[in-house]
């Protein structure tokens, strides 16, 4: 189970060391995948596929 406030790094530790993907990481910790991308984007951050990772979202 997910923290109730998801920190980027958790998640980040998990798909690096745990999870070949969000989906994969989402489905481990019975966690819905989309809510999860909307938490972490109110502090700016956006899920990568091919990093498979959260990184900071550009700036417009």
């Amino acid at each position: 189970m997910l923290p109730q406030d998801p920190k980027y790094g958790f998640v980040n530790a998990r798909l690096r060391d745990q999870y070949a993907s969000l989906d994969a990481l989402c489905g481990g910790l019975d966690a819905d995948s989309d809510q999860l991308i909307q938490t972490l984007a109110g502090p700016g951050y956006v899920y990568g596929g091919e990093l498979n990772c959260f990184t900071a979202a550009p700036e417009p």
